[in-house]
């Protein structure tokens, strides 16, 4: 298992977006990121994936091993991202096939991962015939399979129904167990049911408040008193940032 440290600063034209910001990814634990749309949530994921330009950004996103992060992270976009000319098997299993690593093993994983996201038989369907939940589940399906010991997810579940979403919390949880992780989500009660610690993001440029370490092993179930403890302490960082303490 490795921590990641990260150090960013980043500006959009003329706007700062993140001075000096600084982030540590604890070994093996899942991190969820919230905040307001527009606060950097999604460009902090890219930035530690190594996807933003150095033409507006500066700073590292350092393993604490000291080796580089590049091929040891996934990272699964807001948007699905399939490729239309490809079955739902082969988008899932895009990493392996890129690297001429197909095998029938990696197909047997890929069709149980597809069950397991409650997309079992529909390994042979293209893209264009799934609706959007179902193409979510194909790029959640296809991030878990990577098996990296670092995963970016931003907003995974948002087009789910409230039962799939569950369950598949309860999937990735289980999944991404002792790996590291940052997920971002725009709902308080996934975060406080999946993460071992939680992020408010706010202000320009951004900053993280005090964080939370809910009680219990997630993913926490719904009717535990420690969960609606945890909901009201976030709502509260949520609605009044200002009241909480920064942290570096």
């Amino acid at each position: 298992m490795i921590s990641v440290s990260v150090r960013v600063s980043l500006s959009y034209a003329e706007e700062c977006i993140f001075d000096d910001f600084r982030l540590t990814l604890e070994s093996g634990r899942l991190i969820c990121l919230l905040g307001k749309s527009g606060s950097g949530k999604s460009t902090l994921l890219r930035f530690i994936a190594g996807l933003v330009s150095s033409n507006i950004a500066t700073g590292k996103a350092v393993a604490s091993d000291n080796n580089p992060l590049s091929g040891r992270v996934a990272w699964m976009a807001q948007q699905d991202l399939l490729l239309p000319w490809l079955k739902v098997i082969d988008n899932v299993m895009i990493g392996s096939l890129l690297r001429g690593e197909k095998s029938k093993e990696q197909v047997e994983l890929a069709r149980c991962l597809l069950a397991r996201v409650e997309l079992n038989g529909a390994d042979q369907r293209y893209p264009h015939e799934l609706s959007g939940g179902m193409r979510q589940r194909v790029a959640l399906a296809r991030t878990l399979i990577e098996d990296r010991p670092v995963n970016l997810l931003d907003e995974p579940f948002s087009g789910l129904d409230s039962s799939t979403r569950y369950q598949l919390q309860d999937l990735a949880c289980t999944m991404l167990s002792n790996r590291t992780t940052l997920l971002v989500t725009h709902d308080p009660l996934e975060a406080v049911r999946m993460a071992d610690s939680i992020y408010v993001l706010s202000g320009r440029p951004a900053t993280v408040a005090q964080r939370i370490d809910p009680p219990g092993v997630p993913p926490r179930q719904l009717s535990d008193v420690n969960v609606s403890n945890a909901y009201a302490e976030l709502m509260n960082q949520l609605v009044h940032p200002e009241s909480a303490d920064n942290v570096d």
